[in-house]
This record gives structure tokens, sequence and C-alpha cells, in this order.
């Protein structure tokens, strides 16, 4: 892929880099040769980003035609929105109190180049707002009453890079450029680039270190080159085409903000922000349930002044999800009124709402895998060993499931694939499993996932390496078409 340094004067700047073409801002807005290149990566250093500058077109122009900018338009505006500066600095807090409480004055200015600054004891600070705010050059101020916040960051143009700067500036863009992909990479000739974002420390991820090789394997089969990335890439993400998120996703987590910023780079994201924001909150769920006339348990929404509605119209025993609840966590099981009133309070310091089901045993929990509008897999996930559910959580952190078998969707009874990928259409077109319990011959859905378990052995035992494929091509298809 070209690399591309656009800048306003490239003679004011002359640096050198292998295999980086130094271009002249008004060169690369007009000259045809670069409208018509098909792949580049564009480091736009231009003096000024405001709107309808030299420098904001370059970045708007790169995006148009396709090729990957850096800062992006979305990092340009986030870094002109007051609220968005107040959010970072919140996320942020730990690492910049750490980093700048040896600081005697009340104020301090961060120059950050490619993520990194000439003193070591700022390198974690910087990275992690290359990462909320990717751009090549950045300008972070400070101020402290009592504590540190972060008041103001913006984008620096190459000219405004001190002569004593300008040396560690261009050793840190080498290393930004020739920086190793988390793999090795696929070959160049792949059409697109699609970027897997995992969590090596995670316990029970989505889908396991075997899975995800397939998934690899079924890519760059297609023409995908396909990386591995972590938390730590999310500066790097607009190098790629596509997000595939395979790791568990919040609302309140970098994973919601990787799909946001997949997202407005214009990328293919599975799944998109809406999807994690409608599946993650189990209150949402019901609602859209409900008003679409989808079967599930008898459920009710309360409050923690209308929590008596819990007895009057569902009775007990009775199961008690927080909005956010997964595997099993935040999912409590109440026999009687009284055990469930003692541990209310509890429940409502997190959060104002909570969803009340009815309790109905069953041996297993249908689980319908839907990849864009269609059924992709059928499992019945089976309660752990004397447990009434698939995850059983043990002291200091331990967790024991039960049983999985796989039939092909055919082989699933009807009505409840039908209903599984009803509700799987209201949340998008994206890659969802639906758990459903069969309730006096009827399928009743549970809830909707986002971003659900893909195990090698598990929910491949069917269609195998085709169910890789299957997925891999749903992005090939998603990214022919943008690009058409």
């Amino acid at each position: 892929m070209k690399i591309l340094l656009v800048l306003d004067n490239p003679k004011r700047w002359p640096i050198e880099l292998d295999g980086v073409e130094l271009v002249e801002a008004r060169a690369y807005l007009t000259e045809p040769r670069f409208a018509t290149m098909s792949r580049a990566r564009v480091l736009n250093l231009c003096r000024s980003y405001r709107y309808q500058t030299v420098g904001y077109y370059v970045s708007l122009l790169a995006e148009a035609r396709g090729h990957r900018p850096l800062p992006s338009i979305a990092t340009i505006q986030d870094l002109q929105l007051q609220p968005v500066i107040r959010v970072s600095s919140d996320e942020l807090n730990d690492v910049m109190q750490r980093a700048l409480a040896p600081l005697k004055s009340d104020t301090f200015d961060l120059s950050i180049y490619f993520g990194s600054n000439l003193a070591q004891r700022y390198r974690k600070l910087s990275l992690a707002l290359f990462n909320r705010f990717p751009a090549p050059l950045l300008r972070a101020s400070f101020e402290r009453d009592s504590k540190w916040r972060l008041e103001s960051i913006r984008l620096l143009g190459a000219g405004e890079i001190p002569e004593d700067h300008r040396a560690f500036a261009l050793v840190q863009a080498r290393r930004y450029l020739e920086k190793p992909h988390p793999r090795k990479r696929a070959p160049k000739s792949t059409k697109y680039d699609l970027a897997i974002l995992v969590n090596p420390q995670e316990k029970m991820p989505p889908s396991d270190e075997r899975a995800l090789q397939r998934f690899i394997r079924a890519g760059e089969k297609l023409g995908l080159g396909v990386d591995l990335i972590t938390r730590e890439d999310y500066g790097r993400l607009a190098e790629y085409d596509a997000l595939f998120i395979r790791e568990t996703t919040g609302v309140d987590h970098h994973t919601f903000r990787f799909a946001r910023r997949a997202t407005a780079e214009g990328m293919v994201v599975i799944d998109e922000p809406e999807s994690i924001l409608r599946c993650t909150n189990k209150v949402y769920l019901a609602e859209l349930l409900e008003r679409h006339r989808v079967a599930v348990p008898k459920t009710v929404i309360v409050a923690e002044e209308t929590r008596g509605l819990i007895a009057e119209r569902i009775g007990y025993p009775c199961v008690v999800k927080t909005p956010d609840s997964a595997f099993s966590i935040g999912v409590v099981k109440f026999d009687t009124e009284e055990e469930f009133e003692a541990a209310a309070p509890g429940l409502f310091e997190d959060s104002e709402l909570l969803l009340a089901q009815e309790f109905v045993p069953t041996d297993f929990d249908w689980r319908i895998g839907v990849l864009n509008g269609e059924p992709l897999y059928a499992c019945r996930y089976y309660m752990a060993r004397k447990h009434w559910q698939i995850y059983k959580h043990g002291g200091e952190g331990e967790v024991s499931g039960g049983s999985a078998d796989t039939l092909s969707v055919g082989d699933a009874p009807h009505r409840v694939v039908r209903t599984a990928v009803r509700a799987a259409n209201l949340i998008g077109d994206g890659l969802y499993g639906v758990d459903l319990k069969v309730i006096a011959g009827r399928p009743r859905v549970i809830e909707v996932n986002d971003n659900p378990n893909i195990d090698s052995g598990v929910e491949d035992r069917v269609l195998k390496d085709t169910l890789y494929e299957r997925l891999m091509r749903v992005f090939l298809e998603r990214l022919d078409a943008r690009r058409r």
C-alpha cells in the first residue's frame, strides 16, 4: 500500500522515510493521479485542520477516495467537541494522575508525536491520548485544581514542531510506519484488510484460539488480510477496512469505542455500536420484544418503588437480571419475596431498573446463531451440573459450564429457528446469538446477544470451515458493496 506524507510545503520539513512519498497538500487535492490511486495511507501534517481549510480537505478527500487518513474527519471533529474532551479526561484519569503527579506547576502542555513524548514518564499518557484521538501530531493542555484534568487537545502541523524535537518526531514517524502488525501480514495481494479485536487475557472469550485461526484462514482464502488486534491498537484502527469484534462487549467499555470509531471511519463492523447498545441492555431488549409481540417468558421491568409488581405479575420463584448481565453474571434466582427484598437494596445500587422473569427450569436452552438475517447454526446449551444456569460461578473466579451439542439448522425445530431470526432482525443485520426456551411447546426468547460464542468444536461442529467462510464472505460482500 502506498504511503503519502502530506504537508503544506514539503520543502520546510524535508524528511526522508523509506517507502514514503512527500506530497504537497494542494497537489494531493488536485492532481488526478491521487484521485485515482486505489489504496493509500495518508499522513496529514498540514498546519490547519479547521473546517474547509486545506488540511480539512486532505482528510475529507482521502476518505472519499477510499484512502486511510490520519487524522480522520471523525478525529478532527472529536477534537472540536468539549464534551468529548471532558469524557476523555474522565476515562484517562488514572494514567493522567500518575503521570502528572510529580509536577509542581498547575498547568502543563504535552507534545505527542505518533503516540510518544520525549520524556519516558509521559509515554503511557501520550499513547493513551493518541489511541483516543489518533493523529500524527498532538498537543494536550492540562490544568490542576484539586486534581489534574485534560483542558484541551489540538492537532499540530509539521511547522509547529520545535527544532530540537524534530529528530525525535522523525524517529517516531519511522517507528509508527514500520511497526509490525500484531501477526505476520497476509500476502500483499489481499483485497481488503480486516482487524479482529481480541483480548488474550479474557477468561471466557467469544472465540477460542483455534476458532480465531480458522477465521484468519477463511478470510485469507477469500482475499482478506486478517490481523488480530487488541485495545492497544486503537490508534491504528483506521489502517483497516473492517472490524470484527471477538471480545466480550459492553457499552461502558473499549469495545464500544472501537465499534463507534470504526463506524465513523466508514469501516464495515460486526457488530456495530447500535447492536452492542441494544443487546447489552436487557431492559431495552425486553421492551423491544414486547412491542413487536415476540414471545418471551413472563417479564416485568421494575424500579425500587414498583418492585412489588414482581409478586403481583410473575410470582416466585423468579429470575432477576441487571440490565447489563452476561454469562450468567448479574442474574439471580429468588425463591421467595423475602429473599428478593433482602437483596434488593444492593441490586438497585447499580441500576435504577431491574428485569424480572418467571423461572422456568429446562434441561437446556436453544442458541440460534443468526448472521445477516439468516440462521447460521443451532446449539443446545445444557445447564451446568446441579445448577439452574448454563454457567455456574464459584469462589475465586471459578466458572463451570454445561455441555453443548450442535445440530444443522434444518434439524432444529422450525418454530425455534423462525422465532430466533425474527428477534435478531429487530436488532440489525450483524451476528447474533438468540437464546430461547421451549415452554409448553412454544419457543420463547430469553435474550438476543451480540458477539455470540463461536468456539472450535462447538458452534462449528456441523458446518466446520463453512461457518467461518460464511462470516468472512459477509465482510467481503459488504466491502465490495461499499467500494462500488
